[in-house]
């Protein structure tokens, strides 16, 4: 991604971010290329939490989609640290303490998962990884994992997908599609109140617009819908085909935890798991009563899973 113009970047105030309920972890950062050909840098934010005392047993890593940030695993974190692990959530950028180019047009499939890349594979060097993904998480990180296959060691894939333009989306996605480009102002906190099974504190859900005091700072979020794969002809489809033509060789262990009522994603978890041969005859769950953002609806339940995999997977 070459521009004429230097990426004009922009970053949240850190006091959108004191006094979050349930979101104790201390800030970290890392600094990477921007790749607009002009030397600007992006600070990504994560999370780095373990057990104190001796090395952990496994690091894993969580990514997060649209339109939240690592505040969506503040509930999962500390029962995996506590089961012995090292827990790595960064904020993609454009999204909770990372840096948020302001031009939309400067958010692309292929840059995302560049400056994932580069986070992770660079200053963070994480391997033997275990990738937790959700939602635009999966997008990127299931295209990680069959880019680099060697750097993970097991998977688990909740709520999330790789579509490479050649499904059908069904109704719910295009209203999504629509709304997310319509909204006038765009609320992430309404979009997970409309979506979560049994409401949320009011504080939990302006937590997850903390990020974002204004439309210049959501460019992001609002781009994110217009980048999944709806065609064979769209620019990101070649990529997550060949990265499909992975996966279907990959006998690394696949968990798929999807929530019972997520609208979209959940026929798609029922394919990964009949396409990727480390699926085959894993504990694969639905977890009941949960729907898209099942870390808010079930969050004990999407740890236990995930932490039981990890035991019972080599």
């Amino acid at each position: 991604m070459t521009s004429t113009q230097p990426m004009r970047v922009l970053r949240t105030p850190d006091d959108r971010f004191d006094g979050l309920p349930g979101y104790p972890f201390q800030p970290h950062y890392a600094e990477i290329d921007a790749g607009d050909g002009h030397g600007t840098v992006l600070r990504m934010h994560y999370l780095d939490e373990r057990p104190a005392g001796e090395p952990s047993g496994e690091t894993v890593l969580l990514l997060h989609g649209e339109p939240t940030w690592s505040y969506l695993w503040r509930d999962i974190i500390p029962p995996l640290v506590a089961a012995g692990h090292r827990c790595v959530a960064p904020d993609l950028v454009g999204f909770g303490r990372s840096d948020k180019p302001a031009d939309r047009f400067d958010y692309t499939y292929q840059a995302h998962l560049d400056w994932l890349r580069a986070l992770v594979f660079g200053p963070l060097d994480l391997d033997g990884v275990t990738l937790v993904c959700h939602d635009w998480g999966g997008l990127l990180g299931l295209r990680l994992l069959a880019e680099h296959p060697g750097r993970f060691r097991r998977a688990v894939a909740t709520n999330t997908m790789l579509p490479a333009g050649d499904q059908d989306m069904g109704p719910f996605f295009v209203h999504w599609l629509q709304s997310s480009q319509r909204s006038n102002p765009f609320s992430v906190a309404a979009v997970l109140a409309r979506n979560l099974r049994a409401g949320a504190d009011p504080a939990v859900l302006a937590a997850y617009d903390a990020p974002f005091p204004g439309e210049p700072y959501l460019q992001g979020a609002r781009q994110f819908p217009l980048l999944v794969p709806i065609s064979p002809r769209d620019e990101a489809a070649p990529g997550n085909r060949e990265a499909w033509r992975v996966l279907e060789t990959l006998d690394i262990p696949f968990l798929c935890a999807f929530g019972e009522h997520d609208p979209v994603s959940r026929v798609h978890g029922e394919r990964m798991a009949e396409r990727i041969p480390g699926a085959k005859g894993q504990p694969h769950v639905t977890i009941a009563d949960a729907g898209h953002f099942l870390q808010e609806d079930q969050p004990r339940r999407l740890a236990e899973a995930i932490a039981g995999f990890i035991g019972s997977a080599p």
